[in-house]
């Protein structure tokens, strides 16, 4: 199936690709560094993909940028913007809907999980409320007022991936939206459109994603294309072990910079945390270049505590 053209990032590549709603904090930059450092190591391109069709803050992408190239990452241009690709991806949809994988879903959230599901189905796993419906009941829930999302029909329920860090993956595919009811393109098709059209074929991310990427890696098959090499890495959790947020205070390197915490001080941070430094040491990312192996990597997530920058 025609994905739309390609882009002049070279292949092979590897990508960052965070949403411009805000300041990356330390779990995000250690993260871009991870991918960085993968995709460099093995003679990749890199490349910089701003997921902005959900919420965005004004001049969040640039300071993105800035806050990547303090910490010594660098990347191939352009910077990709998905909200200049929307054309694309609707002809990715269109081409779907007229092979007869997809179908109309009036369902709200609650509703999907309020519902019975099949066994085994992992929690809010799609149960196929509306993917047989005739044309009689999806008009009387267009004329209920319901505009309806769009959803890939899919024909397994289960794929297999493979990652660098976790070995073989098999996880659940479902019937999973690809558009949702405003119109928007989902994250699970852009993403993958993308990762395709850019030549993307290593995808280093936060290990919470893991169970999103047999989707990801069907949707791919689907298109045509070989599912990228996964590597999802260990998160930053804070002191409660929960996952890292601007909430939990000074944790963006504009924050730390008014403690006195330079982009220096947080990539040796983040390097000690990963095996490749000593505490205390200063790093460069040249010398992470050299050291870096990502058999030796940590599986656990980093604590990310107060004290880390006493």
């Amino acid at each position: 199936m025609d994905i739309g053209p390609g882009l002049p990032t070279p292949t092979p590549a590897g990508r960052f690709a965070p949403s411009p709603s805000g300041e990356l904090h330390v779990g995000n930059l250690r993260t871009a560094v991870l991918a960085w450092l993968f995709a460099r190591t093995t003679g990749r391109a890199f490349g910089i993909r701003m997921e902005d069709l959900d919420r965005t803050a004004v001049g969040a992408d640039q300071q993105q940028l800035a806050d990547l190239a303090a910490l010594g990452v660098d990347w191939d241009p352009p910077v990709i913007y998905q909200t200049d690709r929307q054309a694309v991806y609707q002809s990715v949809i269109d081409t779907l809907r007229d092979a007869g994988r997809t179908f109309e879903c009036f369902c709200t959230r609650r509703e999907i999980l309020e519902a019975p599901s099949a066994p085994h189905a992992p929690q809010g796993a799609y149960p196929g409320t509306c993917r047989d419906l005739t044309p009689a009941q999806r008009a009387e829930r267009r004329a209920a007022g319901r505009p309806p999302a769009v959803r890939l029909r899919a024909d397994t329920d289960v794929f297999t991936v493979d990652d660098e860090l976790h070995g073989t993956y098999t996880g659940a595919v479902d019937d999973f939206v690809i558009q949702r009811n405003d119109g928007t393109p989902a994250y699970n098709l852009a993403v993958v459109v993308d990762d395709a059209a850019q030549g993307i074929d290593q995808v280093v991310r936060g290990d919470d994603l893991l169970s999103s990427a047999p989707r990801q890696g069907y949707l791919a098959t689907l298109l045509g294309h070989t599912p990228p090499a996964y590597a999802h890495v260990p998160m930053v959790l804070n002191s409660e072990h929960i996952r890292l947020s601007k909430r939990d205070g000074a944790v963006t390197l504009s924050d730390l910079a008014e403690r006195g915490v330079t982009a220096d001080d947080v990539l040796s941070h983040m390097a000690s945390s990963l095996g490749l430094g000593d505490a205390g040491e200063t790093v460069d990312t040249a010398m992470l270049l050299e050291r870096f192996r990502p058999a030796a990597l940590p599986r656990d997530p980093w604590i990310l505590t107060d004290d880390e920058w006493s």
